[in-house]
């Protein structure tokens, strides 16, 4: 970023105070609202690692940013306001978290168009798309999704205890070993890290690959079997800690320590596969293969 560049920003931050003072008085009490809610819990601890980062790609783009901005069309900034303002108020009114943060987001680009126009908008598709991570998955759509998928893995993790000799049984997501038995949390069931994986995947792709919108969706398929993996061998490795050491050691220390351990493998083995997958990410981009 230029020195001229730098100068300017503060500038036209001083012009547009109201506008400034609009925003945060539209963002900050939703930031509070997750900080106290989600992002508090394990499902949501990636949230302010994806504002951070997100607002960092949009900084280092600000001299791109100058360079084609242009005022956008009234019209479809009226009509993104149009739907942003009473969806936002309606979450903020009723407590619903996900269409307030959404409708915040939404409210937020609506002004940046009026202000630099759709083609900025468009160059900075992926730093806007990666902010929806931003967006709390609903609790009903975790209750749909969760419950099929703690069956499949407390089905799988028992059937390979089971052949090694492990005296363990299921009822359902409740999972019998010796004279325990554990529940299948969300938190094991694979769905919040899949999220935070698929965030901080898509980030790294962009960072080191670019902006390869098909390959970022190719990773982001394949962050799904590797989170459902990765959480089958985090039940795995709490049912070993209960039968082993008991339930005290597996439900203290050890259990988030299983969870991390898990997280990072997941995210290791994501780095390989896009190494692993670098034929393909060079075909997607249209590069031609070396010759032989």
């Amino acid at each position: 970023m230029t020195a001229a560049s730098r100068a300017a920003w503060p500038d036209l931050v001083r012009s547009r105070w109201p506008l400034v003072l609009g925003v945060l008085a539209l963002v900050l009490p939703t930031l509070v609202s997750l900080g106290r809610g989600p992002w508090s819990l394990e499902s949501g601890v990636h949230g302010p690692i994806v504002v951070a980062t997100g607002l960092w790609l949009i900084y280092g783009r600000l001299d791109e940013i100058r360079a084609h901005m242009k005022p956008g069309n009234p019209l479809l900034t009226a009509l993104a306001l149009a739907v942003a303002v009473p969806a936002y108020a309606f979450g903020r009114a009723f407590d619903f978290i996900s269409i307030e943060v959404a409708a915040m987001l939404l409210a937020l680009v609506a002004v940046a168009h009026a202000y630099v126009g759709l083609d900025v908008i468009k160059r900075l598709w992926f730093p806007i798309f990666y902010m929806g991570f931003v967006i709390p998955v609903p609790g009903w759509v975790l209750d749909v999704v969760t419950q099929p998928l703690k069956l499949y893995v407390s089905e799988v993790v028992t059937g390979g205890l089971a052949m090694l000799g492990y005296p363990v049984g299921r009822a359902g997501v409740t999972i019998y070993v010796a004279t325990y038995q554990l529940l299948v949390e969300d938190a094991c069931a694979g769905l919040n890290s899949l999220v935070s994986l698929s965030a901080i995947g898509l980030f790294y792709v962009y960072m080191l690959r670019g902006s390869n919108w098909r390959y970022s969706m190719l990773l982001l398929a394949l962050v799904i079997p590797v989170a459902i993996a990765a959480n089958m061998i985090r039940v795995a490795a709490l049912v070993l800690i209960t039968y082993h050491f008991g339930n005290a050691a597996a439900q203290g220390y050890l259990h988030n320590f299983a969870g991390m351990v898990t997280f990072t493998s997941a995210l290791l083995f994501i780095f390989l596969l896009d190494t692993l997958l670098t034929p393909v990410r060079d075909a997607l981009a249209g590069k031609p293969e070396a010759a032989a």
